[in-house]
């Protein structure tokens, strides 16, 4: 199992991979920079090298690595959106010193402009970021539709793949918190939701899952991430997640309301969920 929870970037790469084995860990998510935007760090190549070794030693899976919650590719105000491609493309050159990982980001608000709109700047975005070279896989994250979010159900994300010409470097983050907010029932029809995400986007680009718990109700639009087995989604659906056989080799990320000592317990639950649960071929 692959297994993981967001960590602070602040004390390099090297680091970040230690911290991840402390809690039990086979990946990780991290910022690029501050998640509320701003000038990234510098990377020192010594330090990524460090951090490449250790994961082959310790059988790391995909990391997931996750773009500032600011950058808006389709902000209405033009100054928002090119600050936004610059950060976009500048994360795009610094995510190949970790080469063949992911690249997570909200496909973005369209602030009044229409869904439709905000796809087609999406897209315009990607397309000038995107480069044949790149072996890192951007993915689009499912969204639980709250204000003008776009992303918001699995046909919006097809849409922006429609229009990016190098398609093939895009991929998908599945949210269970967010979708489960959007409307999409995982708790009780969870083979009938993949098989809607199959038909409308794909299974093979169903590259990583954001497995947090939720707050609200179905069909709430708020997106608020609840502890694992504390929330509407309960530990039965989550078990059920974890084991299904679409989803339970791809990487688990837990953005889950926690300190270390929580993620770690996490961890280790889901560890033991996920091997002693029988999975039907």
């Amino acid at each position: 199992m692959y297994i993981g929870a967001h960590i602070s970037a602040s004390k390099g790469f090297e680091a970040m991979g230690k911290q991840a084995l402390s809690l039990g860990a086979n990946t990780f998510a991290f910022f690029t920079r501050n998640p509320r935007g701003g000038k990234a760090k510098e990377i020192d190549p010594a330090d990524v090298d460090k951090l490449l070794a250790l994961m082959e030693e310790h059988h790391f899976g995909k990391l997931v690595a996750h773009a500032p919650y600011t950058m808006n590719l389709c902000a209405a105000k033009e100054n928002v959106r090119s600050f936004s491609i610059e950060m976009f493309q500048d994360d795009m050159k610094r995510m190949e010193y970790v080469p063949g990982n992911y690249y997570n980001f909200h496909p973005g608000s369209h602030v009044g402009q229409g869904a439709e709109k905000g796809i087609d700047l999406i897209a315009e975005a990607l397309n000038v970021s995107l480069f044949p070279e790149q072996q890192t896989t951007v993915l689009l994250e499912t969204m639980a539709g709250k204000g003008s979010e776009v992303g918001r159900n699995f046909q919006e994300l097809r849409e922006i793949i429609d229009r990016v010409e190098l398609s093939d470097k895009l991929g998908v983050c599945l949210d269970t918190c967010h979708i489960w907010d959007g409307g999409y029932n995982i708790v009780e029809q969870l083979d009938e939701v993949l098989q809607e995400f199959d038909q409308v986007i794909g299974l093979n680009r169903l590259k990583a899952v954001h497995l947090n718990d939720s707050m609200n109700p179905l069909e709430a639009h708020k997106d608020r991430h609840e502890k694992i087995g504390e929330g509407h989604l309960g530990i039965e659906a989550i078990t059920r997640i974890i084991n299904h056989p679409v989803l339970r080799d791809l990487p688990f990320i837990l953005e889950t309301p926690n300190d270390d000592d929580g993620y770690r317990r996490e961890i280790a639950l889901l560890r033991k969920l996920w091997g002693e649960t029988p999975v039907e071929q």
